[in-house]
Formats: structure tokens, C-alpha cells, sequence
């Protein structure tokens, strides 16, 4: 009903967006068309096998990979959320999305990345207890508040997510249906108003500080306390052991946060449609398959666990 009555809303015949992507450089279209399936196809294998890993190896019966286990679902429906459909309309004439369609994308897409805003800032609490309350550690992180932050998280992302997808969706567009993005996002949307956006884009502006903000904080926060911690510990190797487990998180962080931070909380007047396709195509396919590549490679026990089914694998035969 309330997708029924914002369709109404902006326009009697109005039966949904065009989704102008990439389509005013038809040379590059194969060219994305190509790396964005490698691409996906990496993430999916990644993805999966974290989360095939996390729950086949008991050694990884641990919070840190139980929160890893979490990220890998969630990136793999984030990109999933997106791509298929861009990978679509980057080989065929017809760019157009529903209405319905684009409300339900957009629903998805913002819920599960504000769900790992807070998710990464779980995972940074975690490593500071597990570094700074070594002894408590186990007190601490209890299987039943790992669920609880992980459902919150979940929680938190998708509250906030219905209240944006429902502010957006009620500002007038007058019938005009052209968004010059690939996805249906925020700030594009916008762009399509005939009225002063100005209040709306407070309102969006404010809940993004919030949601980006206040687990980076905690993130820094986290941080700090572990650097601190670690310069104490006397052993090198325990330093190293300590920093290698932690610059996974950061890197992850890092290449996440920066791109998220730069395409929305950043004045609308100095948004570049052309800037921000690019923009949200990193966080949306290259953060996703980045992902399990770092946390991989640089975590021993994940290289172990991944022998140790392969060998399982082979001896079967």
C-alpha cells in the first residue's frame, strides 16, 4: 500500500526509473561488464568459503570468527543486492527498474551497509577485548552477546535504513525518472527532486553522521586501547601475532569507511554524479571481494582450516 501511494504521489502514469549507469560511455560497458563478473564470481568464492570455513572448523568456533562469518554473509548479499542486475543493463538496451524495484534495492543495499558500519565496529570491540582483557576475554565476548551484538547490528541498519527509504521515497520528482547512477541511492535520487531538498538532505545528512560516525569513534577508540596494549606486550613476536590480527580489521576498515565517508557526508553542491558511480562501485564489488582476500591471507588459522578441508577433501577420495 505505501509503495502504491508513493507511485501516485509522483505521477498517475508513472511506472518506474531509468537507470542511466554507464550508458554515455558504451566503449567502457564492456570493459565493466568483464572485470564487474570476475569480480563478483571472486566475491561469491570468498565470501562462501569464510563462512563454509567459520562453521566446518572448530578451531574457528571463536566471536572474531563468528563476526568474520557475519561480515561474509552480509558482503555477499550487499553485492548480490546490486551487481546482477548492473551486470544486466551493462549488456542490454533496457536500464529500466520498477518503482517497487528501486524502493526494495535501495531498502536493501542502505540496510546492509549501515549493518556493517556497526558490524566492523563490533569487531573492533572484540579485538580490543581479546588483546586488552586477555583473561576476561572469554567472560567477555559469551556466545549469547555475540548473537546480541550481531542481531543488533542487523537490527540497527535495517531501523534506520526503513526510516531514510521512507523519506526519500516521499519527495516529489514531478515525473522525472532518470537517475545517473547504475543503482538507486540516495544521493542520486535526490538529484531527480523539483523542490528544495534542503531539509531532506539534513535529515539524510544526520542519520548518516550517525550511522558512519559513532562506530568509528568506537573504532578509534578500540584502537587506541590496543596499540597502547600491544607496545607494552616485551615479545616481538607477540607484537607482530597482535598487529597482523588487528591490520586486517583496520585495512578492511579503512578501504569501507573512506568511500562511505566521501560519498555521503559530503555537501550535495560538491557531488559528482560521475565521481560517485565510481565511488559506489568500489564499496559495492571491490570492498566486498577485498574482504576475505585480506582476512585470508593474512590469518593463519584461516589458511589452516582451508588445508585442513582441502586434505579432508582429498583423503575422502
Amino acid at each position: 500500500m505505501w509503495l502504491q501511494r508513493m507511485e501516485q504521489k509522483n505521477g498517475s502514469s508513472f511506472t518506474g526509473f531509468i537507470l542511466l549507469g554507464f550508458s554515455d560511455r558504451p566503449q567502457l560497458e564492456l570493459v565493466l561488464f568483464v572485470v564487474l563478473l570476475i569480480f563478483y564470481l571472486f566475491t561469491l568464492l570468498g565470501n562462501t568459503t569464510i563462512i563454509a570455513l567459520s562453521y566446518l572448523d572448530p578451531h574457528l568456533h571463536t566471536p572474531m570468527y563468528f563476526f568474520l562469518s557475519n561480515l561474509s554473509f552480509l558482503d555477499l548479499c550487499y553485492t548480490t543486492s546490486t551487481v546482477p542486475q548492473l551486470l544486466v543493463h551493462l549488456r542490454t538496451a533496457d536500464k529500466s527498474i520498477s518503482f517497487s524495484g528501486c524502493v526494495v534495492q535501495l531498502f536493501v543495499f542502505l540496510g546492509l551497509g549501515c549493518t556493517e558500519c556497526i558490524l566492523l565496529g563490533v569487531m573492533a570491540f572484540d579485538r580490543y577485548a581479546a588483546i586488552c582483557k586477555p583473561l576476561q576475554y572469554t567472560m567477555i565476548m559469551h556466545p549469547r552477546l555475540c548473537a546480541l551484538m550481531a542481531s543488533a547490528s542487523w537490527f540497527i541498519g535495517f531501523g534506520n535504513t526503513s526510516l531514510q527509504t521512507m523519506l526519500i521515497f516521499i519527495v516529489p520528482l514531478c515525473g522525472r525518472n532518470k537517475i545517473d547512477h547504475f543503482l538507486c541511492e540516495i544521493p542520486a535520487l535526490l538529484k531527480l527532486a523539483c523542490v528544495d531538498t534542503t531539509v531532506y538532505e539534513s535529515e539524510m545528512f544526520f542519520a548518516s553522521v550517525i550511522i558512519l560516525l559513532v562506530p568509528v569513534t568506537l573504532i578509534i577508540f578500540c584502537y587506541g586501547q590496543i596499540i597502547s596494549a600491544v607496545l607494552r606486550i616485551k615479545s616481538s613476536g607477540g607484537q607482530r601475532k597482535a598487529f597482523g590480527t588487528c591490520g586486517s580489521h583496520i585495512t578492511v576498515v579503512s578501504l569501507f569507511y573512506g568511500t562511505a565517508i566521501y560519498a555521503y557526508l559530503q555537501p550535495s553542491n560538491n557531488y559528482s554524479q560521475d565521481q560517485g558511480k565510481f565511488i559506489s562501485l568500489f564499496y559495492t564489488i571491490v570492498t566486498p571481494m577485498v574482504n576475505p582476500v585480506v582476512y585470508t591471507l593474512r590469518n593463519k588459522n584461516v589458511m589452516g582450516a582451508m588445508k585442513k578441508v582441502l586434505w579432508m577433501g582429498q583423503d575422502s577420495r
